[in-house]
């Protein structure tokens, strides 16, 4: 992250005229393949995968989920939350099985949302792994049936170790529940295999109570826009969060000024020479003045077609934009990208400090960097 936009030494520039690279072949583009519709492909109307019978199952899911929803107790909830705040060492989860699955992803999203914590594989921890716990954390069991083997035998163990043990089932009074210091229930009608035994509503209900209970750990640490963006420096989210418009502009040489006095064949060497879809207009001191775009040289073009005008003897102050958009080098990139999108479109900001001309930030390279 840049802390502050590097001085730079515009200078509006003269060169000579340039003649115009020839125009590439035109290619025919090739037409689109429409995919057609296999009817033989299409389920039999008693098929248990037709439209009607999938949607009796999503139904049927729906009002799993809104049992476990109507009927969760939220102070023990509230207990394990408190928990995870006022834990000096780390969070530990463990399972096995889907469930297993569902701690590590829930531990990932603690650990992105601003609170220590980490997988231990029951298995892995009683042949050696449970040297990772210690007096200060907190050790969190998932288990649906409360009954897991390997977890049952891992529990004095980690007592042993001084760790603090929450058990998450959803089976009342289950062997685990009575083992640990803190029990939350997930209350499950039953899941929605016809067998009543594939996990896919437990698990569902596991991630929904994991997840929200990350963003209410999250709210409470008041965990900011730029904390986060810190736990994620790489990809889409983190760029958009961390790169400033000092980290993406044009800068220095790059920049195509000219004085507002220039006439139009140096602006068009200029122009084209840095092929930057404009040129800024400033005082010799960098003050900004304007912006001339390709879209003012057409417009200009025209309306001297119409009135009979000699373009070539036009100075760039006379047809500029004299109040374009703008925006700060320390702004974050993502905002100069709305700013192009909002109002009247355009596809570049003119960087600008304190009324200087620090730099040019284009739409084209706010996509090159992965905005």
């Amino acid at each position: 992250m840049v802390a502050a936009a590097e001085a730079v030494s515009l200078q509006p520039v003269v060169g000579h005229l340039e003649q115009p690279q020839g125009m590439a072949q035109q290619r025919q583009a090739p037409q689109p393949q429409v995919k057609g519709t296999d009817p033989a492909a299409a389920a039999p109307p008693n098929s248990p995968v037709a439209s009607d019978g999938l949607g009796q199952l999503f139904r049927r899911q729906q009002r799993y989920l809104n049992y476990f929803f109507d009927n969760l107790d939220f102070e023990p909830v509230q207990q394990f939350c408190q928990a995870c705040l006022t834990c000096t060492g780390v969070v530990i989860f463990t399972g096995v099985g889907k469930s297993g699955l569902i701690s590590q992803k829930i531990c990932q999203t603690l650990v992105s949302t601003g609170t220590k914590a980490v997988f231990l594989s029951p298995q892995d921890a009683l042949h050696g792994d449970i040297g990772i716990i210690g007096p200060h954390d907190l050790l969190v069991c998932f288990s649906k049936s409360g009954a897991t083997e390997e977890i049952i035998r891992l529990v004095p163990f980690a007592k042993a170790k001084g760790a603090r043990l929450v058990s998450i089932t959803s089976v009342p009074g289950s062997p685990l529940e009575e083992l640990c210091d803190l029990a939350v229930h997930l209350p499950l009608e039953r899941e929605l295999c016809p067998f009543d035994l594939a996990p896919v509503t437990s698990t569902a209900i596991q991630m929904i109570f994991g997840d929200t209970v990350a963003i209410a750990l999250m709210q409470a640490k008041h965990l900011t826009r730029d904390q986060y963006a810190m736990n994620h420096p790489a990809g889409r989210i983190g760029k958009r969060l961390m790169l400033r418009v000092a980290d993406v502009m044009i800068r220095n040489g790059a920049v195509p000024v000219v004085l507002p006095d220039m006439l139009m064949p140096q602006v068009l060497v200029e122009l084209t020479g840095k092929s930057c879809g404009c040129v800024l207009v400033a005082d010799a001191d960098l003050s900004l003045a304007g912006i001339f775009t390709d879209g003012d040289l057409r417009r200009t073009l025209q309306q001297c077609g119409a009135d009979g005008r000699d373009i070539m003897q036009l100075r760039v102050a006379e047809v500029m934009t004299r109040t374009p958009k703008t925006i700060c080098s320390q702004e974050m990139a993502v905002d100069a990208m709305q700013i192009m999108e909002r109002g009247p479109k355009v596809a570049m900001l003119p960087v600008v400090d304190e009324g200087k001309v620090q730099g040019l930030i284009t739409l084209h390279g706010l996509v090159s960097a992965g905005l």
